[in-house]
């Protein structure tokens, strides 16, 4: 599959380079015998099916949408998959804003553009390692009406399970009730996906500014993040990015982790929540994968701080934190009016004080 943009769009870097770095560097996924991995493969097609459906029955969403099979993939199409859906949602993000042209003219803005490619190829390496499986909502659909593509990674759901030594077919529809949560956020709530992308655009807008601009505000940072405690609340690499930022550049990203960590917060919640109906080991399966993701070598911990994974993590807690809190006090009916409009989703603010989103959205 080709990743590069649409004719005419702006492009941030080269996503052909991207892939070829990224299949470059990949490590092969692990040995399973032929008929383990063919038996892997059917399970997540049918699990796909399958958890959407009991996702539908815990959330309410989209009970009149068709249930589509996931793609089942192995690590180079994940990356080839990411980086199409990456290149048309950072297209479609740039062309709601107006970007300054790439500096030093064609010859230096392809270099730029192959160079970023390259870089972006480095972090697909690492994450094609990792990922089990994704909703890409800017993805080519197969089916008509349907937006997006659901992506299972065989390789890494099978190395994940074998790891954890939990049941496999446990796990592989665990892992399918999470994916399938995001496959229904974006397509039964018709504004979400162009909501998702007009905010990414204006934090594009943002970022703007010298490296020296950027220097003089360093020494300030520096000293904020020596004197923060190692709590939740300290800087660590989101937040050391933050502290550099102008405020209209954290308003921007603000409401883009807001979104996210919603997205996956309710994903984690629904999951965990429909498990123990049609996943007997959840609670292992839980205690267990929470372990692997807090686990890892130095080198890896430091990857995964610089990519921005672990704040990711802490984005899945927080978020499955307020939906839990709020289906608690006002059900999923009166949870699912974060869907009704784009005024209601909940502020990052809010996120961690749920009392304060149903206080504004409900009286």
């Amino acid at each position: 599959m080709n990743a590069t943009p649409a004719v005419g769009a702006p492009k941030a870097l080269d996503w052909n380079v991207a892939v070829g770095t990224a299949v470059r560097l990949m490590k092969p996924g692990p040995e399973v015998p032929r008929a383990d991995a063919q038996r892997a493969v059917r399970s997540l097609r049918r699990f796909s099916v399958e958890a959407e459906e009991h996702v539908r029955e815990q959330t309410g969403l989209g009970l009149d949408l068709p249930a589509v099979e996931g793609d089942v993939v192995d690590r180079p199409d994940w990356v080839r998959g990411a980086a199409f859906g990456l290149s048309e949602l950072t297209s479609a993000a740039l062309s709601t804003v107006e970007m300054p042209a790439l500096p030093g003219g064609d010859v230096l803005g392809q270099i730029s553009t192959r160079s970023a490619g390259v870089q972006a190829g480095v972090v697909l390496a690492y994450l094609g390692g990792k990922v089990l499986g994704q909703f890409d909502p800017y993805g080519e659909s197969r089916v008509e009406g349907q937006r997006g593509r659901l992506l299972l990674v065989a390789p890494n759901i099978v190395a994940a399970q074998r790891s954890l030594g939990v049941p496999a077919d446990d796990f592989l529809m665990w892992v399918c009730l999470h994916e399938s949560t995001h496959r229904l956020q974006f397509n039964a709530v018709p504004w979400l996906r162009e909501h998702f992308t007009a905010g990414l655009g204006q934090l594009l807008s943002q970022v703007e500014g010298s490296t020296a601009e950027l220097l003089t505000r360093l020494p300030n940072v520096v000293r904020e993040a020596r004197t923060a405690r190692r709590s939740d609340s300290s800087p660590g690499m989101l937040g050391v990015l933050e502290l550099l930022q102008t405020p209209e550049q954290r308003a921007a990203l603000d409401r883009i982790i807001a979104i996210s960590t919603l997205l996956e917060g309710h994903a984690d919640h629904v999951m965990d929540a429909v498990g123990p109906q049609v996943v007997p080991s959840v609670g292992t399966i839980r205690q267990r994968f929470t372990d692997r993701r807090n686990g890892g070598g130095l080198l890896d911990r430091i990857l995964r701080s610089l990519l921005g994974v672990d704040a990711k993590i802490r984005q899945y807690a927080q978020g499955a934190a307020f939906t839990a809190q709020v289906v608690e006090r006002i059900g999923m009916t009166g949870f699912n009016a974060v869907w009704a409009h784009p005024d209601n989703l909940p502020t990052r603010a809010e996120i961690r004080v749920p009392a304060d989103w149903i206080r504004r959205v409900h009286g």
